[in-house]
């Protein structure tokens, strides 16, 4: 066959199959992000859902750490707020990190517990003030309603963006594991205090009574922050602004869809709603090659291979003896060591260890050289070690760390070392342990076996599931009804109640009954004997 005849038969199929590929037209999307570790995250979906033809519009703070004002991800809404919560928070940090060296105890707990607290409580004040100022904007409202949002997405750590899409009449999805009180399940779906977990307890799903009642006293700081730090400050905003007030948490329920950053591979079982999304791992890719004065360090190990350590986006370093200590074990190690460390270098670093400002994290763990990851446990670091099959030695610092390291561990695929007890004999002990005990390895490759076996990758999930929201202008035939109930209904205390009293009715009439007809006999014998 001639060859413009192939060449115009090729056209002609080229033609048929763009005509008849369906359209897909890109939405418009409003963001109001979490700063911190939670923008990683949300930058990474926000550029899977730019690179599918979407709109985005991020709302950022004037003092963001991490959001930048100009992206070509994004056109962005920029809200004046007061600088000075990121020299607080470090400051809590530090002072956290210094008091669990002091060792654990009873005025240790309530100490941080406070702290936490009153940090939390500072935080959202920042941001309900955001939040008026922009209601009060004229000018702003406008715009927002002018730009016909098709939905919010939102971080539910902190509320601004769940009341916006409230005010703004708009489907809500929400990229959460945290809401601003707590862990986000315990909001929408049934969580029997028996066997799930709170979140800073410290316990798994198998608990004796006094883990029990350990969980619900955890579980009383959760209620004691929602109600008392955290709601006050949303419900006057929600008073002023939404018709017919609200609260946070019924609006959190009201949501369309959970994209939930986590997967049962990594978290306990337990009940769950249709609207959630599990997206655990969502942000992890193979491995790409590593610069070349990287490859070439990691290369050099030969067949000890490498340990890799880092501790997350909030922490530059930890206290310098620990450093110290942990510096020394890594000299006398056969290993090479890649260290993220940005405070003031150990004076006994050894010549097999690199420190580092940054470094490809997702590409070292999914190097063959790769042996042991040294983490805090937070969640990216904790899901991106399973996805490349890495056992971890952790030393949890504060959060849910310990928590995502707990779960490792009762799977045998990590181990923990309180912060509170290391020094050279119990890291090296530790780390010895990860590195020779084929049995992390193998238990922690079994979990990336397993969270890797999925029908539609956890991104993809994602995607559809935003998009799904925008193609049905929402998804409340996913949602539940609960949210609305009272709680006397809710947990049935009404029906309990009347059921109790029709018994007690039932009984006590019997009784009488009973009794009239013993007395009448008794008045019958007595009349016969006369």
């Amino acid at each position: 066959m001639p060859l413009h005849c192939v060449c115009g038969i090729f056209v002609f199929l080229s033609v048929c199959l763009i005509s008849f590929t369906p359209p897909c037209d890109g939405g418009n999307i409003l963001v109001f992000p979490v700063d911190g570790s939670h923008w990683i995250n949300m930058k990474i979906l926000l550029e899977e859902l730019h690179a599918r033809g979407h709109s985005i519009t991020v709302m950022r703070a004037s003092s963001s750490w991490y959001i930048p004002e100009k992206s070509p991800l994004y056109t962005s809404i920029t809200m004046e707020m007061n600088e000075g919560f990121e020299d607080f928070f470090e400051v809590y940090l530090k002072e956290n990190m210094r008091a669990q060296r002091e060792g654990a105890s009873a005025l240790t707990f309530f100490k941080l517990t406070k702290d936490f607290l009153s940090m939390i409580s500072i935080a959202h004040s920042m941001w309900t003030d955001a939040l008026t100022q922009i209601f009060d904007d004229e000018h702003v409202v406008k715009s927002l309603m002018d730009a016909q949002y098709d939905l919010v997405l939102t971080d539910p750590a902190i509320a601004p963006g769940v009341i916006l899409a409230k005010y703004l009449k708009l489907p809500l999805v929400l990229n959460v594991r945290w809401i601003t009180s707590g862990e986000g399940h315990f909001v929408i779906a049934p969580s029997p205090l028996s066997y799930i977990p709170v979140p800073g307890s410290g316990l798994t799903d198998k608990m004796n009574f006094i883990q029990r009642v350990q969980n619900i006293f955890f579980y009383g700081i959760v209620l004691f922050q929602q109600k008392f730090l955290v709601g006050p400050s949303y419900d006057a905003i929600c008073d002023k602004y939404i018709e017919g007030g609200c609260d946070v948490i019924s609006l959190l329920q009201e949501a369309d869809i959970w994209l939930f950053r986590s997967d049962f591979v990594f978290e306990f079982p337990r009940p769950t709603m249709p609207n959630v999304i599990y997206i655990g791992g969502f942000q992890c890719k193979p491995a790409q090659p590593l610069p070349a004065d990287l490859e070439e360090f990691v290369q050099s190990a030969g067949e000890h291979g490498v340990i890799i350590m880092t501790l997350g986006t909030l922490v530059n370093a930890l206290p310098k003896e620990v450093a110290d200590e942990i510096a020394s074990v890594f000299a006398k190690m056969p290993q090479k060591v890649i260290w993220r460390h940005k405070g003031e270098r150990p004076s006994t670093i050894g010549n097999n260890t690199l420190i580092v400002d940054w470094m490809p994290q997702k590409d070292l763990l999914g190097h063959p050289q790769t042996k042991v990851f040294v983490a805090h446990g937070g969640t990216n670091g904790v899901q991106e070690a399973i996805y490349h099959g890495v056992p971890v030695l952790g030393i949890p610092l504060f959060f849910d760390q310990y928590d995502n390291l707990l779960r490792l561990q009762e799977r045998g695929a990590g181990k923990i070392i309180q912060l509170a007890d290391v020094n050279g004999h119990s890291f090296e002990e530790g780390i010895h342990e990860v590195l020779h005990h084929d049995r992390y390895r193998q238990n922690m490759q079994r979990l990336s076996r397993l969270h890797r076996d999925q029908p539609m990758a956890p991104m993809d999930q994602a995607i559809f599931w935003v998009e799904y929201v925008m193609r049905h202008k929402g998804a409340p035939h996913l949602r539940t009804e609960a949210y609305k109930m009272p709680w006397y209904s809710y947990y049935c205390l009404d029906v309990l109640l009347l059921l109790l009293t029709a018994v007690t009715v039932l009984l006590l009439s019997t009784l009488a009954i009973f009794r009239f007809l013993c007395c009448r006999a008794r008045r019958t014998t007595k009349s016969k004997q006369h």
